[in-house]
């Protein structure tokens, strides 16, 4: 009998397997079929494939499953079956694996993006993966392996979708990232290891995307905010044409160089993903003996508080700098925003969110409690809002478990909720929130008889916050405990109780803890004064996070030089960064920001007001500016700049998406000015993904930036036959055909469609892109123009065809 999984990869280095789409391939799988259906119309060829990994070593067999969502197998009209070929491909794999190696059921991303990068909602997606975990799992798999996803968000969805199925049963979680070390959303390694991590995965990694070289540095940076078990699966090189066909160029001696340096960084399972053959999966395992594979648990210091965004992380507690928190987006005292709230509108919190961050803050608090409003709803649009808007993590602030379980589901990755006390209703009511959906959670030292009056009741309420949170499986790196900051201006000897009770909780209990400071100075004149000498007490105390206005200059001044003197600025290096160069006078002048219309447009696409932008529209006709004026002088502008930051690596495809969105908004305001008349099109472009490729997201998103700067786009949407290219071509008379591609099996199908495109006289250029697809294969196979990206691609489009 095999040991348990979770023990096995304690004790030795497991061994998975490699591709199996090009292995189904070469035994008669068909372009464009189902690999899953497989599983019931040639089981016998499926598993030949284990049996050929499970010969050269392989201790994990992965079933034939990637696919197997209902969203996926309805492309080919098999989602009726869907219960039928997952607990069939478990079956197959358990006859071939007996007691000789684990079954690892595969989910892989269900080509949609959830909102509001896409159309799914959350519950819809988990929905998904909720159903066919359950069949993999009644079928009796060894454990779950999520593989090749894109979007952290969707990854997020899974892992909490199984743990809804079962508590106990191992989940590897992997990212696909670029050679920039981003997944396609623009989510770092940090980033990703430390929200799957939070929901339930008990492996993290990576696969596909790049080779082992690649893996490893994307596994180190995993390393350093997990002490999770990692998994490397690395494709066999990047692929290159040969001879008509795509092969990858990766040896198998080449797969094992890394071996040393993946056990040092604590790999547990080492596999092979595109590319690789039982060639290559037995030279992994023949140079893994002899190596010493003792689990060496290695990572970030216990006790850390980790808080993860879509494209951006933060670690609270230990020896890193106390985390700013930003308080101002909140309606309490503020007319405008809470009317906003009422309209459902958001401009006044992503203007907060942006300036806040630009501030300093590390992390942004989001509460939109107030009178006469849907507060879910509207705590839904702000997550939307603020994560679309900045990379920082988000900590929710509601009294509202509906309100926080709607923001914790329109989250991208690891918040903070703020908060539970130490009542036993807010505990039974918060606490499983915070363990479902991965939060950390603020603990208010308080209880049904109100605030404690000494340090040693508020440390002992949080204790009973610690271990009500222990019961539930939350440990104490995921509570931060808020020792109260009371107004000294009404209670000025509690003051220094909460700097004592701070380092109490941290003597006695070992969390991290965090305080409103600026409540310290409620009712006092020069409020900044109070709070700033407090803030810096709070710190040498012991404080780890705070939450503040990162905008009142006393307040920074007051962290800056804490962070000096506590030893938390290495140098003084940020310190004289910030402060190099200033004049020793109060309130240097500020500028006014630009109010010509034309940048106010461009700044409106680049911050992606939607809201905004139809006004600054009606501004500039206002002002004399024709429509084509509006378009090539002030939106044109504005999304070019948002080109240039995605290129620099400062945007990710979410702003680039918004900001497209933004110029939507405004470009149907322009076409009613033109009444009916229409822009002069920059030219007309026919985009497809080829034939036997059912995968469209990254196609999508070309149509949809080529549109909004200007180009007409004829969409022939996904797995689209060369026949239909090549009529669509002559018909439609384009400048242009672009071609899609996700998979080695399907991109040599653009070649043939180029060929096709020439040998029927038809004079235009060719563009081609797709994970899979690189500049010098675009080459071999005569095409005019490659694009790693969307930006990309517009950018080359235009240049191509002299606009």
């Amino acid at each position: 009998m095999k040991q348990p999984f979770l023990q096995a990869i304690g004790e030795r280095v497991l061994v998975l397997d490699g591709a199996m789409g090009t292995m189904l391939q070469e035994r008669g799988l068909k372009p464009g079929q189902s690999p899953e259906e497989l599983n019931l119309t040639m089981p016998d060829v499926v598993a030949s494939v284990h049996r050929e990994y499970l010969a050269a070593g392989a201790d994990i067999l992965v079933t034939n499953t990637f696919g197997g969502t209902r969203e996926k197998l309805s492309h080919y009209g098999l989602q009726d079956r869907l219960a039928e070929i997952n607990a069939r491909a478990v079956e197959i794999a358990r006859q071939v694996a007996g007691d000789q190696a684990y079954v690892a059921a595969s989910i892989g991303p269900t080509g949609r993006f959830v909102e509001p990068v896409g159309d799914l909602s959350f519950d819809a997606m988990a929905e998904l993966y909720r159903e066919q975990a359950a069949a993999l799992i009644g079928a009796g798999a060894d454990l779950i392996t999520l593989e090749t996803f894109l979007d952290i968000k969707e990854a997020r969805a899974a892992v909490i979708a199984i743990r809804e199925i079962s508590p106990d049963i191992p989940i590897i979680a992997m990212l696909t990232f670029d050679d920039k070390g981003r997944s396609v959303l623009g989510t770092p390694p940090e980033a990703a290891a430390i929200t799957l991590e939070s929901v339930g995965a008990d492996i993290v990694g990576s696969n596909c995307g790049l080779g082992v070289d690649g893996i490893y540095d994307i596994l180190a940076a995993m390393r350093r905010v997990t002490r999770l078990p990692l998994i490397s699966q690395a494709n066999a090189g990047l692929p290159v044409l040969k001879d008509g066909k795509t092969v990858f160029p990766g040896t198998p001696d080449e797969m094992t160089a890394y071996h040393d340096r993946l056990l040092a960084l604590g790999v547990r399972i080492i596999g092979g993903c595109c590319g690789t053959t039982p060639a290559h999966i037995r030279a992994i395992k023949d140079a893994l003996a002899g190596r010493n594979q003792s689990y060496r648990l290695t990572g970030p210091p216990e006790g850390t508080t980790f808080l993860s965004g879509r494209s951006g992380f933060v670690a609270i507690g230990g020896d890193n700098k106390v985390a700013l928190i930003g308080e101002r987006i909140n309606p309490t005292g503020k007319k405008g925003f809470a009317a906003e709230l009422r309209e459902g509108k958001v401009a006044y919190i992503r203007r907060e969110a942006m300036e806040q961050v630009a501030a300093g803050a590390h992390l942004l608090d989001v509460n939109v409690g107030t009178p006469g409003i849907d507060e879910p709803a509207a705590m839904e649009r702000a997550v939307f809002c603020v994560t679309g808007a900045v990379p920082v993590p988000l900590v929710l602030d509601s009294s509202s478990p509906e309100a926080l379980e709607r923001g914790l589901k329109a989250a991208d990755g690891k918040v903070l909720v703020n908060s539970v006390n130490g009542e036993t209703k807010s505990l039974a009511r918060i606490l499983p929130l915070v363990k479902k959906y991965g939060a950390a959670v603020i603990g208010l030292t308080l209880d049904e008889t109100g605030i404690p009056e000494t340090a040693e009741a508020r440390c002992s309420v949080g204790e009973k916050i610690v271990a009500a949170a222990g019961e539930f499986g939350i440990s104490r790196s995921n509570i931060v405990l808020d020792c109260l900051t009371l107004t000294v201006s009404a209670e000025q000897k509690r003051a220094m109780e909460t700097l004592r009770a701070i380092r109490l909780v941290k003597e006695k209990l070992g969390v991290n803890t965090v305080l409103g400071v600026s409540n310290i100075s409620f009712g006092l004149p020069c409020r900044p004064v109070i709070s700033s000498s407090f803030f810096a007490m709070a710190m040498a105390a012991g404080l780890d996070a705070a939450i503040v206005n990162p905008k009142e200059q006393a307040m920074l001044d007051a962290w800056r030089s804490s962070m000096v003197l506590l030893n938390r600025d290495p140098n003084s290096a940020a310190y004289i960064e910030a402060y190099k160069g200033t004049v020793a006078v109060a309130d240097q002048p500020v500028a006014d920001p630009p109010r010509d219309i034309r940048s106010l447009i461009g700044r409106a696409v680049i911050d992606g007001e939607r809201e905004a932008v139809t006004g600054l529209v009606e501004q500039a006709f206002a002002e004399g500016l024709t429509p084509l004026q509006v378009s090539n002088e002030a939106l044109l502008p504005g999304l070019e700049e948002v080109g240039r930051r995605f290129e620099k690596n400062i945007f990710f495809l979410p702003q680039v998406m918004l900001a497209a969105e933004t110029m939507q908004t405004a470009f149907a305001r322009l076409k009613q000015e033109m009444k009916g008349e229409g822009f002069i099109s920059l030219g007309k472009i026919l985009m497809a993904t080829v034939e036997g490729d059912i995968h469209d997201i990254g196609k999508n998103i070309v149509c949809t930036l080529l549109e909004n700067h200007g180009f007409e786009v004829i969409d022939l949407g996904k797995n689209v036959p060369a026949e239909r290219i090549i009529a669509a071509a002559q018909e439609q008379g384009v400048d242009a055909v672009g071609l899609s591609a996700l998979m080695t099996t399907t991109m040599t199908e653009m070649e043939n469609v180029i060929a096709r495109l020439k040998d029927a006289g038809i004079r235009t250029f060719t563009m081609v892109g797709g994970a899979v697809v690189t500049q010098e294969y675009a080459d071999q196979i005569g095409a005019d123009l490659y694009a790693r990206d969307a930006m990309e691609a517009v950018t080359r489009i235009r240049h191509l065809l002299g606009k």
